[in-house]
């Protein structure tokens, strides 16, 4: 009986999937990198989501205080937006030099 090339190919698939997992699982100190790197994300997306509810109740009391309140939380969220996004940057440049450094050293999938 002949073989299945769907088989085959879904075994070279497998197969390129544990050497990438491999490689990256080599690399621990990448991966705290960008474990550090995920927490500051959420820790700023947890505090835009406690802004955001802060602005929304000011906007409902329809005080004129919280409205002034308002302008200075929005630009608090939008200090933050641009630290997520600059974070996200960082942590994109940090994993790519990591694997490109990693691969460098002679850790390559033909290992």
């Amino acid at each position: 009986m002949a073989s299945n090339p769907r088989n085959n190919a879904n075994k070279k698939l497998k197969h390129h999937r544990n050497h990438d997992s491999d490689d990256f699982e080599g690399n621990p100190e990448a991966w705290a990198t960008l474990d550090k790197n995920f927490k500051q994300v959420q820790s700023v997306l947890d505090r835009n989501r406690a802004l955001i509810q802060q602005v929304n109740e000011n906007h409902q009391s329809k005080i004129a205080d919280n409205m002034v309140k308002n302008v200075a939380l929005i630009q608090e969220l939008n200090g933050n937006i641009s630290k997520v996004v600059s974070l996200y940057s960082d942590m994109s440049s940090n994993f790519s030099s990591a694997f490109h450094q990693h691969h460098s050293n002679g850790h390559t999938r033909d290992d």
